[in-house]
């Protein structure tokens, strides 16, 4: 990745209908993005699809939600793709209404992931939804460097995941919450990455794309009382920060 760019460390490129069209122009507005993918097979075609691009990472993922179809075919084929990637991602946990009856083969598949990060260092971008404290402190105890995607979970958790290292990415969608106004007020400025996790995070109606990562960077100033430009320089600076790590 190019450190001057703003980095978009989630986006579904492959969901969108025309995948190399939206990277075009992310590339055209200067953003880099991490294409987030959900599980080995879905990677394998993406990097086959784009090719090697500057500033585009594709990220190996296992979804929470698809654990129970993730055997040891597809964990085994997740291991042998690995370490083509840079990044980790989507993986985490889901104990919202749509996932609670497979918890425990989430937290099975996380598992063997955080086994796996913690000797790797690759940076994680990671799924939490009705399950904050839980993927916190296994992230915790693996001492992986991640990314708390889409944070939906209770602010009286951010300081334990700050206290553990963890980086929060905000959205579009995000911006627009009633919740936004005291989460970013709870986590500190030099945790703050973007994502757009477009096309599922939604503006006015239509599907987030990375070249509008800008959008989010504003409404980021407007909340912190900065101006554009320094907020630009503030992400970028915690951009380094947090891929020094890995």
């Amino acid at each position: 990745m190019i450190p001057e760019r703003l980095l978009d460390t989630h986006c579904h490129v492959s969901a969108y209908d025309d995948p190399v069209a939206v990277l075009g122009a992310a590339e055209q507005a200067g953003i880099a993005v991490v294409a987030i993918t959900e599980d080995p097979d879905e990677y394998r075609r993406l990097k086959t699809r784009l090719g090697r691009r500057e500033y585009v990472d594709v990220a190996i993922g296992l979804h929470p939600l698809r654990a129970t179809t993730f055997g040891p075919n597809e964990l085994a084929r997740f291991f042998r793709l690995l370490p083509q990637s840079t990044w980790i991602g989507e993986v985490g946990l889901d104990f919202s209404r749509a996932g609670a009856g497979t918890a425990r083969a989430q937290q099975k598949v996380f598992d063997i992931v955080l086994a796996e990060a913690s000797r790797g260092h690759h940076p994680l971008s990671v799924h939490s939804r009705g399950a904050e404290k839980e993927v916190i402190r296994k992230l915790a105890d693996a001492e992986a460097p991640a990314v708390l995607h889409w944070y939906t979970g209770p602010l009286t958790l951010v300081n334990e995941a700050v206290a553990s290292g963890l980086y929060f990415s905000f959205n579009i969608a995000m911006t627009r919450s009633r919740k936004f106004p005291s989460l970013i007020q709870a986590v500190p400025r030099d945790r703050v990455l973007l994502e757009t996790d477009g096309p599922f995070a939604k503006v006015q109606g239509r599907a987030a794309h990375p070249h509008e990562l800008n959008d989010v960077a504003t409404a980021l100033a407007q909340a912190w009382g900065m101006n554009l430009g320094e907020t630009t320089r503030t992400i970028i600076a915690n951009q380094n920060r947090f891929l020094a790590q890995s």
